[in-house]
């Protein structure tokens, strides 16, 4: 526990960094599907991906953010966080490899990971086994 926070601060300052974290996975669940002609199909069509597997990819990376934000939302678990990390590091290196200029976006469309990381690292360290 960090020097000057109460057990209860520090309760609380996990619930919201885990709130926080479960309305990011949710959302992008959320807006993966209702955007599924948008940005994220721009993204792919930029990176050569053949079309008849964008909608598919699209699905499945929404699925895969939607059973990660309710395990988050469920359960305090470090195998929560570590199945969160190694999904976010997954999408994070074919991110890279597909469009390395994402690093360079100024919204912070894989920038945004480090942070992130950062607040799992904390959480899997917090939660019990």
């Amino acid at each position: 526990m960090a020097i000057g926070l109460t057990p209860f601060r520090h309760r609380r300052t996990r619930r919201l960094a885990r709130a926080s974290l479960v309305f990011l996975w949710l959302l992008t669940a959320l807006v993966s599907v209702l955007e599924l002609q948008g940005q994220g199909r721009h993204l792919l069509e930029t990176a050569h991906l053949p079309g008849a597997w964008i909608a598919p990819v699209i699905l499945a990376g929404a699925a895969l953010d939607l059973a990660l934000g309710l395990a988050m939302w469920r359960w305090h678990r470090r195998w929560v966080y570590l199945a969160a990390g190694l999904a976010m590091l997954g999408m994070t290196v074919v991110g890279t490899l597909l469009l390395p200029e994402l690093w360079l976006d100024p919204l912070g469309r894989l920038s945004k990971n480090i942070p992130i990381a950062a607040l799992l690292l904390i959480l899997h360290e917090d939660a019990p086994a």
